[in-house]
């Protein structure tokens, strides 16, 4: 059984390692930022020749590099998720700056430098790709409803997994095997896209309070509420209504 096991879900988080993943403040084994050679056949992967990256004229990448969101938009297109979660990483690293790109990963001190446009689309293709079940946006509103406790909410995107031990305990689940690479009813809401926290969960809450969210909280509606708090909420305003009928009667 895994170690770094959490006991409850009072335990104190630290440090999440989501394993075996290319970090995107850590240097990841195998993601390089550099144009593969063109070998003939392209594919709906990270894999496939893909040119530099620049998104918005503003982005601070260099003049030689252009980025589009084209193959993102494509592997969303296929339900290609496990490989639209590779390019997302790569995204984010090309826009967060030519240090990252040099270096290969991002520090959180970073994110700060993505234009606001480009992390919306990004979140937009995610939500748009998945009946808003995926994209920073959804997770960011998940985050907010568990108070901001990193365990809670990896609980509920289900990067943990709950062990089948006497005392209630969770453990991170195994990169890529044992997380959820397809769009069902049983996916869990913010499940996708990936971020590891291996180095603390700095990195992830830049990317969740960068102004680019700042207004979905207010523009979040009232249907992304759970079905239990609806019913609170409608039997809330029906027993204030009657005891005011009520009251009426007695006068």
């Amino acid at each position: 059984m895994a170690t770094n096991s959490l006991q409850s879900l009072n335990y104190r988080h630290r440090t999440p390692p989501l394993r075996r993943r290319h970090s995107l403040d850590s240097p990841p084994p195998t993601l390089l930022l550099t144009p593969k050679p063109n070998t003939g056949n392209q594919t709906l992967s990270s894999s496939s020749t893909v040119k530099t990256y620049s998104l918005s004229s503003s982005s601070t990448t260099t003049a030689q590099s252009t980025t589009s969101f084209d193959l993102l938009r494509r592997l969303l297109d296929a339900n290609d998720f496990r490989e639209a979660d590779e390019e997302t990483r790569r995204l984010i690293i090309a826009l967060a700056g030519e240090a990252a790109q040099k270096r290969g990963y991002v520090f959180f001190s970073e994110v700060q430098f993505i234009e606001e446009a480009d992390l919306k689309t990004i979140d937009q293709l995610w939500r748009n790709h998945s009946n808003n079940k995926f994209g920073y946006s959804v997770q960011k509103r998940l985050w907010e409803k568990a108070d901001k406790d990193f365990t809670k909410f990896f609980i509920k995107v289900g990067w943990m997994k709950k062990l089948d031990t006497e005392v209630l305990q969770y453990n991170y689940r195994a990169f890529p095997d044992e997380f959820t690479w397809e769009l069902t009813d049983e996916t869990p809401e913010g499940h996708l896209p990936l971020t590891n926290a291996l180095r603390g969960t700095q990195l992830l809450s830049c990317i969740l309070t960068h102004p680019a969210f700042a207004a979905q909280q207010e523009e979040t509606p009232l249907l992304l509420e759970d079905e239990e708090e609806q019913k609170q909420r409608i039997m809330s305003r029906w027993l204030r209504a009657w005891k005011a009928n009520g009251l009426r009667r007695l006068k």
